[in-house]
């Protein structure tokens, strides 16, 4: 079925295609992302900082991993203006191609062992190159399914991208914990390498998906008008920074607060003071990925029918509510009570997640969209992802009281709902 709006043709099958082809990427550029961060807390410690305390070498590692965060802003720029200039599809093949490529090269990289001080250099700049793909990816993939959908589908079909996060995390997990399970030392022995080199197979894939999606519709009306005025990332200076800075604070929770419920929650899960055995945490928290998976196109489809602003404005609440009893049983509850209770409170954060792409792409003109929605999105990742389990981390060792950790959520909570309010939307119908 096409539907007409204005000037511009939107078909079902044209959305589902572009949808898939969205899936395919960002599964693959959050597995290599989760790849890096699983390697990061096994290995790379005694691999490529030997030199340095155990703890040192981990928190190194760690570094490492976190400036993959510190330059996905600058990833935006770049790959936003070739979207915004060139095309959507043409800055995603091109992001794919430099997470995939980078991440088969970690998986060769030779070690502290054999090339000293090189190695671990070597591995903080394919780190950065793995930052620059992913800051570019998001967005563009979220336009690609976004721009090609009906209006009054665009929340499902945006939930497509979406997805890619708790597979790619499903997918890594998987994979280390079938390499964990080889004794004598497979892991450090050379079997940390086996997830990086598979990259090199979904990389495959993810090319030819990519390569027989269409331009979006939106992004062909707004390139035959000959927009060439500016450079993408001034017009989005110009014209959008109020609306780039209302979705930097949009997105705390979506983002910041998954790594609370998640990394911070793994480390006070088996922390002293709770005690709760580590494969149970994690096996949890897989269930709670899974969940993910199964309910994101559900929520997407849910926010088309009650809006997306409702659905991200309920969903938030909902979250900050649950957030609490959430902590507060870890440890006072039977083990099984736990494998609800975190599939729940990640259900209600879905709410939060699997709408933003559509919420966040609509707040923005098409000649400069994918430019300022990949910055304000990459900015606001590294300060609410990069930052927030640290700053729980040190707020919980501060007050030795899991409530301050359960207030920052709550802060974070009122910051996006004040910053939902301002959220405009635009239409995709007749641009000009």
């Amino acid at each position: 079925m096409t539907i007409s709006q204005g000037t511009v043709e939107f078909s079902h099958r044209r959305a589902l295609r572009a949808g898939v082809a969205s899936f395919a990427g960002t599964t693959i550029e959050f597995y290599d992302f989760y790849v890096f961060a699983t390697a990061a807390a096994l290995v790379f410690g005694p691999l490529f900082f030997p030199e340095s305390d155990p703890i040192i070498g981990v928190m190194f590692s760690f570094a490492t991993y976190a400036t993959g965060f510190f330059v996905r802003p600058l990833g935006g720029i770049i790959f936003g203006h070739i979207g915004d200039r060139y095309g959507r599809r043409r800055s995603l093949i091109i992001t794919l191609l430099l997470m995939g490529v980078g991440t088969v090269l970690v998986g060769l990289l030779p070690t502290h062992e054999q090339i000293g001080i090189l190695a671990p250099i070597l591995l903080i700049v394919l780190r950065i190159a793995q930052g620059l793909a992913i800051g570019g990816e998001w967005g563009g993939a979220v336009l690609m399914s976004v721009e090609n959908a009906p209006e009054k589908f665009k929340s499902f079909y945006g939930a497509f991208p979406q997805l890619g996060n708790p597979m790619g995390a499903l997918l890594s997990s998987g994979i280390f914990a079938l390499i964990s399970a080889v004794p004598d030392d497979f892991m450090m022995n050379g079997g940390w390498r086996i997830p990086f080199l598979l990259s090199a197979v979904l990389i495959a894939v993810g090319f030819w998906i990519r390569a027989k999606v269409e331009e979006t519709p939106v992004f062909e009306q707004t390139s035959a008008k000959d927009v060439t005025i500016e450079l993408p990332l001034l017009s989005a200076i110009r014209h959008g920074r109020i609306a780039m800075l209302v979705g930097i604070g949009l997105i705390p929770v979506s983002t910041g607060g998954y790594y609370i419920l998640t990394t911070f929650a793994t480390a006070y899960g088996v922390s002293s003071d709770v005690s709760l055995d580590e494969t149970l945490i994690l096996n949890v928290l897989t269930f709670a990925a899974f969940t993910d998976l199964v309910v994101t196109l559900l929520v997407g489809w849910g926010s088309d029918r009650m809006g997306r602003k409702r659905m991200f404005a309920l969903s938030l609440v909902s979250t900050a509510v649950l957030v609490a009893p959430m902590f507060l049983l870890m440890g006072r509850t039977p083990d099984w009570v736990l494998f609800p209770l975190f599939a729940l409170v990640r259900l209600t954060l879905m709410g939060t997640w699997a709408p933003l792409s559509t919420l966040m792409a609509q707040m923005f003109e098409p000649s400069y969209r994918q430019t300022s929605l990949s910055l304000s999105y990459g900015i606001g990742n590294a300060i609410w992802a990069g930052l927030s389990p640290v700053v729980a981390t040190g707020l919980y060792a501060a007050t030795n009281s899991i409530w301050s950790v359960i207030a920052l959520f709550g802060f974070m909570t009122v910051v996006s709902l004040i910053s939902l309010y301002f959220a405009r939307q635009i239409k995709d119908t007749a641009i000009g």
